[in-house]
């Protein structure tokens, strides 16, 4: 395939992933796109939560908003959106996701060369289709979007996923969590129960709280609980379980507060989940605890995680609801996750 000339690529849109944690595993692929295109702008495309992601970010210059629910909704808000990208004359699009959906609003928009994965009936909206072989499929997610992007023949150094928390968010951060007695010096731990996905992907409350107990009394830290709207009332029992000696955040803080008081974190204990992959981007050790997902494709991109996992047969299914006994979680216990979590920092 003829490479692509950065000279005649001025505007260039990248159509992000629609889940916060597949939009982190792309970042690694958008730093090879940036390299490669280094005079181009580039503009983002994306929902409202992951767009909060890169807004802002190094590799990126300008985020354009849609809503599927609101402005954007159906056929007309699809036409809405297209002539709404239209306006900004791309010469160039790079379709992440592998939806229809996805590579129709640039068909629409007219953007001339339009470049992606041949999946979902899609191929005739695309100018230049990737289509990788079953062997591919099985790597890691990251690894995927490089493949693709470099299919096309955008080249560059490959690097780790990287999320951008600005000076002021971190200093937001620190004075949020000083209010509640967490000083600078202290040794903090966050704890993620959630997964926006659904309950199969969720270990238990009762066991959160026994590693958070049992590695704040080791490691003389206090613990901070995350979680997304949805997930107020597991926090609430792991508050609970911890009888208030922790800080509950879930459901009172954006995406750019969570990336910054993630970031704050010096070790993280959670599902596989969007933040699962945050803390990975913004460097900081954690331990995940995966049942019904396949960590060899989702796993955190780190030198600095311990994967938690048990071998059943039914592992990993990828539903959302476990239909029988959910064995690949209710065999996890604390004492390996607290064990981990030892090894990790000792490391």
């Amino acid at each position: 395939m003829k490479p692509l000339s950065d000279g005649n690529v001025k505007r260039l849109l990248i159509r992000a992933t629609n889940w916060v944690g597949d939009a982190v595993m792309t970042t690694p692929a958008i730093g090879v796109i940036r390299e490669y295109f280094p005079q181009a702008e580039i503009t983002l495309l994306a929902n409202p939560i992951v767009a909060e992601l890169f807004s802002p970010h190094a590799w990126v210059d300008r985020v354009i908003r849609f809503d599927r629910k609101g402005a954007h909704k159906g056929i007309t808000g699809r036409l809405r959106l297209a002539a709404e990208v239209r306006k900004h004359s791309f010469d160039m699009v790079i379709v992440l996701p592998n939806s229809f959906d996805s590579a129709l609003v640039p068909w629409l928009a007219g953007i001339p060369v339009r470049l992606g994965k041949n999946s979902d009936g899609r191929g005739l909206l695309l100018t230049r289709r990737y289509n990788p072989d079953k062997q591919t499929s099985k790597g890691h997610e990251v690894q995927y979007y490089l493949d693709l992007v470099r299919h096309f023949g955008i080249t560059g150094q490959a690097r780790d996923p990287q999320l951008t928390v600005t000076t002021q968010e971190e200093q937001q951060a620190a004075s949020r969590l000083a209010q509640t007695g967490i000083e600078p010096q202290d040794f903090l731990i966050g704890i993620n129960p959630g997964a926006a996905f659904g309950s199969a992907k969720r270990w238990y409350p009762e066991r959160f709280a026994e590693v958070a107990r049992r590695l704040a009394h080791e490691w003389n830290a206090k613990v901070v609980i995350f979680g997304g709207p949805g997930e107020t009332d597991i926090a609430a029992a792991i508050e609970q379980e911890l009888a208030g000696t922790c800080l509950n955040l879930a459901g009172k803080t954006t995406v750019r507060e969570l990336m910054a008081l993630i970031r704050r974190c010096n070790f993280f204990v959670t599902n596989d989940s969007g933040p699962m992959h945050i803390a990975a981007a913004v460097d900081v050790p954690l331990v995940a605890i995966f049942g019904s997902t396949d960590h060899t494709g989702t796993s955190p991109f780190t030198d600095k995680a311990v994967i938690v996992r048990k071998n059943v047969h039914c592992a990993p299914c990828k539903l959302r609801e476990c239909p029988t006994d959910h064995r690949c979680m209710t065999e996890v216990t604390a004492d390996d996750v607290v064990t981990a979590a030892q090894k990790l920092m000792g490391r």
